[in-house]
């Protein structure tokens, strides 16, 4: 058995692109660029969207081109990719509130063109077969936003000994209810909502983006190429067309890739 595993790995060929920008602004930047590019070549993309702060800007950004040429946007559709369970609906804290006003209101979202999660749902396990069969339907996803926890967790997919493959009832971690949307909340949320690690890895192309000071930690041991269940992030990794955009805030310092990584591919680009 021993002896298989070691040839697997062996084998086995890790790509993702690594860019690395002089500021927020700039990293947002190229995340918009990239997000234009595919969604010119396929107008009826299917762009998964993460809540928070990391990807504000990009959805500013992509207001703003929407001002300009409504018409490109007219066929994308947006599915979020993760979603506090438990609050009221349409809480302050939701996610769902945090997309409608960044995203889904500038850029005229609306009614089958939105696949979303209900935070106050009385069923969460129904609203996870709902986003499978919304998936199962109309995906796979063309562009994944994701964003970097501090403890490795990609959406509200948590380090654990296995990963759930699509959509499921998380378990959150106390990493996890530190998170700055939930700072003001006295009550936490009492699980998550979120798609699952093949619903990510099935996307046509990934970016986890990546910016602050806090997160340089998560980041140095993302940079590694070890993928584990425990640092869920890693899985960008196998991604064939994965990106890992960053700015000089959470990567102070790229080093070169490790001369014993040889089944590694890395390539690196200041943006």
């Amino acid at each position: 058995m021993a002896s298989n595993q070691r040839g697997l790995a062996d084998s086995t060929i890790f790509a993702v692109n690594i860019e690395v920008a002089e500021s927020y602004e700039l990293m947002s930047r190229r995340a918009a660029g990239l997000v234009m590019a595919e969604l010119k070549k396929r107008p009826s993309l299917i762009l998964c969207a993460s809540a928070g702060g990391t990807p504000t800007r990009l959805y500013e950004l992509l207001a703003a081109r929407h001002q300009r040429q409504p018409r490109l946007f007219g066929k994308m559709r947006v599915l979020q990719i993760d979603e506090w369970g438990g609050l009221p609906r349409r809480h302050a804290a939701s996610c769902e509130t945090d997309l409608r006003l960044k995203l889904l209101e500038p850029l005229q979202i609306r009614g089958e063109r939105y696949a979303g999660f209900r935070t106050d749902s009385p069923d969460p396990e129904s609203e996870c077969s709902k986003m499978r069969r919304w998936l199962a339907k109309n995906g796979p996803i063309d562009v994944c936003i994701l964003g970097l926890g501090v403890n490795g967790h990609v959406a509200m997919n948590e380090p654990a000994p296995a990963l759930m493959p699509h959509a499921h009832v998380s378990v959150l971690t106390r990493s996890s209810l530190k998170h700055p949307m939930l700072k003001e909340l006295k009550q936490k949320p009492r699980f998550g909502l979120t798609l699952g690690m093949t619903d990510i890895l099935s996307s046509g192309m990934v970016l986890l983006m990546v910016n602050g000071r806090h997160k340089r930690e998560a980041l140095e041991r993302l940079l590694k190429p070890k993928v584990t269940t425990q640092f869920p992030a890693s899985f960008v990794w196998l991604h064939p067309r994965g990106f890992v955009l960053c700015d000089r805030e959470s990567a102070p310092r790229i080093q070169s890739p490790q001369k014993s990584a040889k089944s590694t591919k890395k390539t690196y680009r200041r943006i």
